[in-house]
């Protein structure tokens, strides 16, 4: 831990920068920006940031099997073509819910991308209880709520050996654990398996390694922390110079590299001027672990 170290990478400051994905075939990470409603695109190769704008705000974007990208804006569950800029919509969700929209999203090792709600935030992090959802969408465009009654659906991951899905809704401050059927796509048996310290924020994104721990980016606590599923125990910490961290991945040529990233709305003006990296994306290297490559969707 000693060789570790923290960089900005993306030092343009997102509204609320999350869903850093690394997408392998292009060596770049993949991130959005919900509130500046911006899919990013950054190559370590040029230090470029590439953009496209989607209108509403955005909660994830993650790659495809078939080329191009698959986004949750608003409430649509999109396919984006990054070469004309163009997107389409797949099916729309909490249709009986018109002010909700979707957050995060990941695909499982399958192909099968898990996608959640959340109510409108009043102000960060503040929402109608119980209005979201989470939801599984198919190849062949079958939905399916998966959870209900969600606060703000957030991180996700899967266990190295597929039968295990971690889940966070932030506002119960717990990262909880169901078993998963990889085949079926079903969740049975919620569990928690980490439960937030005083101090330690809002769990958020995640991300697991190859050890099967998992790192969560944790709001309002300006820090990734690392946690063993297995034992409920807090491994380290990777404390950064912002407070709202969102979200987590590994990326690089050998996955070695975590990517954080971080939100500057609802900062006050004293605050920013305290943080003047708020909003930017970071690496983090020399944790002496490696994640492992996003699953592509199918659809």
């Amino acid at each position: 831990m000693s060789s570790m170290k923290v960089d900005p990478v993306v030092k343009e400051s997102a509204l609320i920068g999350e869903g850093p994905v690394w997408e392998e075939s292009k060596q770049s990470l993949l991130f959005v920006d919900i509130a500046g409603k911006k899919i990013h695109r950054w190559s370590p190769m040029t230090n470029q940031v590439q953009s496209m704008e989607t209108g509403q705000m955005v909660g994830f974007a993650v790659p495809r099997q078939s080329g191009g990208y698959v986004a949750g804006v608003g409430r649509k569950i999109v396919t984006v073509d990054w070469s004309t800029q163009m997107m389409r919509s797949l099916v729309e969700v909490d249709g009986d819910k018109p002010n909700n929209r979707l957050n995060d999203g990941k695909v499982d090792p399958i192909g099968r991308l898990l996608a959640g709600t959340m109510g409108m935030e009043e102000s960060p992090a503040v929402v109608p209880r119980q209005q979201g959802s989470l939801f599984s969408l198919t190849s062949d465009r079958t939905l399916t709520k998966l959870v209900h009654k969600v606060d703000i659906s957030n991180g996700m991951d899967w266990s190295m050996d597929q039968r295990t899905f971690f889940y966070i809704d932030s506002l119960s401050l717990t990262v909880d654990a169901f078993d998963y059927d990889v085949n079926m796509g079903h969740i049975s048996n919620r569990h928690v398996v980490y439960r937030m310290q005083d101090g330690e924020g809002l769990p958020d994104g995640m991300t697991i390694d190859t050890n099967g721990r998992l790192w969560v980016a944790c709001y309002n606590g300006g820090q990734v922390i690392n946690i063993d599923p297995e034992t409920g125990v807090r491994l380290q910490t990777v404390s950064l110079p912002v407070t709202k961290t969102t979200s987590c991945c590994f990326g690089g040529p050998d996955y070695s590299d975590l990517y954080v990233t971080s939100a500057s709305l609802g900062l006050s003006q004293s605050e920013l001027r305290q943080q003047p990296l708020a909003g930017a994306t970071f690496k983090v290297t020399g944790l002496g672990v490696k994640g492992r490559p996003s699953d592509l969707f199918s659809g």
